[in-house]
This record gives C-alpha cells, sequence and structure tokens, in this order.
C-alpha cells in the first residue's frame, strides 16, 4: 500500500506543465532559468519513482506532464501570439515534443543513479 500510494503521489508531481513553464519563462523574460528547473525538478523525480517504485510512473507522469504543458500551450498561442516564430525552426507544439523527449535523457541518467544507490543501501 504505501508504495502505490508513493506512485501516485509522485504521478501528481509529475503533473506539473514543466515543459509549458520552461517554454514560457524562455518566452516573456528571455531566461534558460526555466530549463535548468525542469531538468532539475524532473531527474529528481526520475530518481525518486525508481528508488522507491517501479518504472510505471516514471511513463505515466512525463506522458501527463506533456499532455498538460499541450493543454496550456493551446490557451497560450491565442492570446499572446508566441506561435509567430520566437521558437523557429520549430512551433511551440513541436518544441514540446522535442523538448519531453530530449528531458528523458538526464531523467534517465537520473535512474541509473537511483538504481545505483538503491542497490548499495540493500547490501
Amino acid at each position: 500500500m504505501k508504495k502505490i500510494s508513493i506512485s501516485i503521489f509522485l504521478v501528481i508531481l509529475y503533473c506539473f506543465p514543466f515543459v509549458y513553464f520552461s517554454m514560457k519563462q524562455d518566452f516573456a523574460n528571455r531566461s534558460m532559468l526555466g530549463y535548468l528547473i525542469m531538468i532539475v525538478a524532473t531527474s529528481l523525480l526520475a530518481f525518486l519513482v525508481k528508488y522507491f517504485c517501479n518504472f510505471i510512473p516514471f511513463i505515466i507522469g512525463n506522458m501527463l506532464s506533456m499532455m498538460v504543458s499541450f493543454y496550456f500551450n493551446g490557451g497560450m498561442s491565442d492570446t499572446e501570439m508566441w506561435d509567430g516564430g520566437y521558437f523557429k525552426p520549430f512551433s511551440s507544439s513541436q518544441l514540446i515534443i522535442v523538448v519531453s523527449l530530449l528531458n528523458l535523457i538526464p531523467q534517465y541518467i537520473s535512474m541509473i543513479l537511483a538504481k545505483k544507490v538503491h542497490n548499495i543501501n540493500k547490501v
């Protein structure tokens, strides 16, 4: 029961639109800090998922985060016109996909680290 509740909690934390937040910070403030926050936060979540749970919350969480980012992006493109070429050569929707896929790399590294730490603590 404890493992299931931890899994649900981590999936809920993953529901934050990390990619949208990063793109919004980039567009509004011309700052890459949002992308750094996204990498750190999602890597930490991936570490916790692998350490306490299994692989399933990782998959579900990343999919939900991308879907929530798409949802917020849909409302943004009409109001602030950030699809007008700011993220060239990609549209904002394409950039969500690209950044989400690239963000899997540090998360995977974090999961490898979590597995090593978990194996060390078992001994």
